[in-house]
């Protein structure tokens, strides 16, 4: 014991520990507030507690180690012991405002060990299940036509059809086919790699935001259909997916025009990503005042304008008709959700644009009574954007530009799970309005499922069964009445769940919000 005590007492001299003071208690200042040897620190809470364990207390500038099983403290008003000396530092409960620290968390370790297995599952795949030709010949007949020098998108096309993808899947593809030769085999190899990079992605926000239990990770890893989707099929929307949770993944650090640059280039991919953009435009709004939404949208057009700009040059028309081609009739045959609708219905305008009224009542109805809870509503919310612009604007006529600056940075700081669950949510609800579902845009949402299902009060069976229905309806192929009715009807329940579940305060505490703005 006196050993482990020196060692302690050595490590935080040699390595310099220093907290930030308490403003000075009692005799001195109580810099520390509690490191728990063989933890992490921790700051105290405001309601008091117990903890066990051995602390090191800092006390103006000299180290004591206080021992013992358990024992209690005082917390002062600022969650610090309001008196100095020895003493015993209660722990915080987590606030899920409070970012996750992904390295040394058993959750991420249980990550990287369910990462390492299905790296193995996807190789024994490749090696012994057989690629399914679909759209991989497609995909390189379009490329050819680009790199033979080929600008016109009218003229773009494939055995499956015209090209229907914005430029930044031709320079993508370009790009496989440069390092594979066009064969099938060293493809499967690199969208296998994409898989494992895409799931590590997926882990880490799943980890920072610590919404589900560890072992509910490896739900991740068990979609025959995610797998066949990435080193079977090798469709674009591996990329756009891959791409969308990058960009959530930097949103977590609260670098918005960073995350938007690459949000755009997963829609340069496929558009399906659009389907996140009216959460992601309330969220910007939240976390920033309007100049900096401006800025930041102008970004992620600027990305779409220099990636599609050889063809805005030579056939704009041609280009922006094809490539964001918002009127498409999909195959009835391929459609997985509304199977049951006759097919005169389904590929008639009144029942897309009758999707369309209920997507955007849904999307409203979620940003006001869910999203903007908090901020009293979404009128509310945009009056208060709209009185901060104006007063920002009488600031910038009454004072110095430096001055306008400072007053301009006030802006909250979100909390990582409200970021995931809006954009999460946002998605699903344009999930559950497509008029067709495909089996390649599973994709698009199978990474959130897990999440959303355990942001619903279901209890834990049900989410599972829920988790495990969805998966069975995605499996059957070709879908029928059955399937797609099934698959509709777990759909709406996962929605009322999400509707049911209590709305999380969605900004970060200002005590731990330092040093978290975007700069």
């Amino acid at each position: 014991m006196e050993e482990l005590v020196e060692m302690a007492l050595e490590f935080v001299r040699g390595a310099g520990f220093i907290c930030r003071t308490d403003g000075g208690q009692g005799n001195g200042d109580l810099w520390n507030v509690g490191w728990r040897l063989g933890g992490e620190a921790d700051e105290g809470r405001r309601d008091g507690g117990r903890t066990r364990g051995w602390w090191v207390v800092v006390q103006s500038g000299r180290c004591d180690v206080t021992l013992g099983a358990e024992g209690e403290g005082e917390v002062g008003s600022h969650g610090r012991p309001s008196r100095v000396g020895r003493a015993r530092i209660a722990p915080i409960r987590r606030d899920s405002s409070r970012p996750v620290k992904f390295f040394g968390n058993r959750k991420a370790a249980f990550a990287l060990a369910l990462l390492l297995a299905d790296a193995v599952l996807v190789s024994l795949i490749i090696a012994y299940v057989p690629y399914t030709k679909i759209d991989w010949d497609a995909y390189m007949s379009q490329v050819s036509g680009f790199l033979g020098g080929e600008r016109d998108y009218s003229n773009l096309k494939g055995d499956t059809g015209p090209l229907v993808y914005p430029a930044g899947f031709l320079y993508v593809y370009s790009a496989i086919q440069f390092v594979t030769g066009s064969e099938v085999y060293p493809a499967q190899i690199l969208f296998g790699i994409l898989y494992i990079i895409n799931l590590g992605i997926v882990f880490f926000i799943y980890v920072k935001t610590d919404v589900l239990p560890w072992w509910a990770l490896s739900l991740l890893c068990l979609s025959k259909r995610a797998h066949s989707i990435f080193v079977l099929r090798l469709f674009n929307d591996c990329f756009a997916t891959m791409l969308l949770h990058a960009s959530m993944a930097v949103l977590l650090s609260q670098k918005w025009h960073v995350g938007l640059i690459i949000f755009s280039a997963a829609v340069s991919i496929k558009m399906n990503v659009l389907l996140y953009a009216p959460s992601l435009l309330l969220l910007m709004l939240k976390a920033m005042d309007i100049f900096g939404v401006v800025s930041a949208l102008a970004c992620a057009a600027l990305v779409q304008i220099l990636l599609g700009l050889p063809f805005l040059l030579s056939y704009p028309v041609a280009y922006i008709s094809r490539a964001f081609n918002l009127g498409r009739i999909f195959i009835h045959f391929w459609s997985v959700n509304f199977k049951f609708v006759p097919e005169p219905v389904f590929v008639s305008k009144g029942f897309a644009v009758s999707l369309l009224v209920v997507h955007l009542v849904l999307l409203f109805t979620f940003a006001h009574y869910r999203w903007c809870k908090h901020e009293g509503g979404l009128f509310n919310f945009l009056h208060s954007k709209f009185l901060s612009l104006k007063l920002k604007f009488s600031l910038l006529s009454s004072f110095s530009q430096q001055n306008f600056r400072s007053t301009g940075s006030l802006s909250k700081v979100l909390s990582q799970e409200h970021i995931v669950t809006t954009m999460f949510a946002g998605n699903f609800i344009g999930i559950v309005c497509a008029r067709s579902l495909h089996y390649q845009f599973y994709s698009w949402y199978f990474y959130s499922l897990p999440y959303l299902l355990w942001r619903t009060p279901f209890p834990t069976l049900i989410r599972i069964i829920l988790f495990v229905g969805v998966e069975l309806c995605w499996n059957v192929y070709p879908s029928n009445i059955f399937s797609s009715v099934l698959l509709l009807c777990l759909h709406l329940i996962i929605f009322w769940g999400l509707w049911r579940a209590p709305p999380e305060y969605p900004y970060v505490k200002a005590e731990s919000s330092s040093g978290k703005k975007e700069e």
